[in-house]
């Protein structure tokens, strides 16, 4: 291809969303938040969950085709106890092989469900998960690799809790009455409002990016709260948007939880970042009555706020999709802002504590100092050179295996690392090109440093995903075994990404 049709070729590409866009679908935000059943998951059996074709009119009169756990769409709160068995019956009723990954639990290789553990339509999968981590908001999915990215944007994922019996919870905690769970997404839909994943070159770039706010499966839903202190439990389960959330009136929050686990205290706030696959737990206090919105500014393919160099250029959409996100205002430097979901304030009976202690029982563990270094940069290209590369690439392979972590894409064959048990290791992580959410399998770490700058480790907690803009640095301690047959994973959780080889695999021996 010669330089001038690939520059025109190019521009045709970042413009042609920007052509597309069309006027908002009629989705009318406002509908009650959904709140997922909770299944408290013990050694017994009848804990079964089925992975399931389904229909969800997210948009009325216009059925989407999507998967889910024992529902059209997403599964349920699997509630899990410390110093217990969570054993389970996951049966594959979809169309095609799945894995169920509990993301964040600290479990061997051969129960975390990575793309190994994958297993085919119409069989059962019977993990028993010893449950041995301090209280948190994780989440489950499938995880085949070169799936992922389209099943759980189709609804093949859920939230987990995990509760620690020995340890008083001194925060709001009564499930859908002050303790609320918000699974945050971004979907786009055709013109007669069915949800589509339609991957073009730039979502396989730089993630699929949707038009509208999904929370808990509805459009912008509104939720009413008690006129008080109220817990919610975030989790951003986009493929790749990350998000600058605030409230639109300015109020504070506190955030008191991370990815491992509660924060040693409260952390006052006015705005949150999560990329994609973090979660935050967050206490907001309603008690002044008035309605508020949850809003975000739109984040861009470089991370920063204002839609980013790609972000500017494509308007704050990378997916296949044409309209523009609901609730979207222009704010200038600051990047476009949209809604999330709102806020009323009901006359309730409170519930609860009504006041926010000044330490949390946090449990962050002394992980002793690395015995060895490591260090691993996420590649956007593979042989082509930088973000030209990926475009080309894009654009002539149509996909497939053209990123990897350290000049290799991932090969479900090959291991990459090999780590010992019970040993402490530094790793350095870098990229050649815009943020990246790093995850590691099967262990949580501390975040040493972030774009060269030393971090408060007590105003982030343990992580088990780094937003990662430049060199980064994490301590991170391995604890459960993985054999060669079962290996954890490292990646991208940019869900495009790690489809198309930013990932790499490890054992624990």
């Amino acid at each position: 291809m010669k330089r001038r049709q690939f520059l025109t070729l190019s521009a045709a590409a970042l413009a042609t969303p920007a052509l597309l866009s069309r006027r908002s679908l009629a989705a009318e935000p406002g509908t009650p938040l959904p709140l997922p059943q909770v299944m408290d998951v013990d050694a017994g059996n009848g804990n079964s969950l089925n992975a399931i074709l389904g229909q969800r009119e997210f948009i009325a009169g216009a059925p989407s085709n999507t998967l889910g756990y024992d529902q059209d769409y997403l599964g349920p709160v699997l509630r899990f106890k410390r110093g217990a068995t969570a054993r389970l019956a996951i049966t594959n009723r979809t169309d095609g092989p799945i894995t169920t990954h509990w993301h964040g639990l600290h479990i061997p290789g051969h129960l975390d469900g990575g793309p190994q553990l994958a297993f085919d339509t119409q069989e059962t999968w019977t993990p028993e998960l010893p449950i041995d981590q301090p209280a948190t908001t994780l989440w489950y999915h499938s995880h085949v690799h070169g799936k992922t990215a389209e099943q759980v944007y189709r609804g093949l994922a859920g939230l987990i809790l995990v509760e620690d019996p020995d340890i008083a919870d001194p925060l709001p905690r009564d499930y859908g009455q002050n303790d609320f769970p918000l699974i945050i997404q971004d979907r786009s839909f055709d013109s007669s409002g069915r949800m589509t994943y339609d991957l073009g070159m730039m979502g396989r770039m730089a993630g699929f990016q949707g038009s509208e706010m999904l929370v808990n499966g509805a459009i912008r839903p509104r939720l009413s709260v008690p006129a008080g202190l109220v817990r919610l439990r975030l989790l951003n389960a986009s493929n790749a948007r990350a998000y600058a959330l605030r409230f639109d009136d300015n109020r504070s929050f506190y955030q008191v939880g991370s990815d491992g686990g509660l924060l040693p205290a409260p952390v006052a706030m006015t705005g949150l970042h999560l990329s994609s696959s973090e979660r935050a737990e967050i206490v907001v206090d309603f008690s002044d009555g008035a309605p508020v919105r949850l809003v975000s500014t739109d984040t861009g393919m470089m991370g920063g706020t204002g839609g980013g160099m790609m972000g500017g250029m494509m308007g704050g959409s990378t997916g296949g999709s044409s309209s523009m996100m609901g609730g979207m205002t222009n704010r200038g430097a600051s990047g476009p802002e949209f809604e999330i979901m709102s806020f009323a304030v009901s006359d309730a009976p409170l519930k609860g504590p009504q006041s926010l202690p000044a330490t949390l029982p946090a449990q962050i563990p002394d992980l002793g100092q690395p015995v060895r270094t490591r260090d691993f940069t996420l590649n956007m290209s593979m042989g082509m050179g930088g973000m030209m590369g990926s475009m080309i690439s894009g654009l002539i392979g149509g996909g497939g295996q053209s990123m990897g972590i350290n000049g290799q894409s991932y090969d479900m064959g090959r291991i990459d690392q090999k780590v010992a048990l019970g040993e402490t290791e530094l790793w350095r992580i870098n990229t050649d090109m815009m943020m990246h959410p790093f995850h590691v399998h099967g262990t949580s770490f501390q975040v040493l440093s972030l774009q060269g700058k030393k971090v408060d480790q007590a105003r982030i907690g343990m992580k088990d995903v780094v937003h990662v803009m430049g060199p980064s640095e994490i301590l991170v301690r391995f604890d459960r075994p993985a054999a060669a047959e079962t290996p954890f994973m490292f990646h991208c959780h940019i869900l495009e990404h790690e489809d198309s080889g930013m990932m790499g695999q490890f054992t624990v021996t």
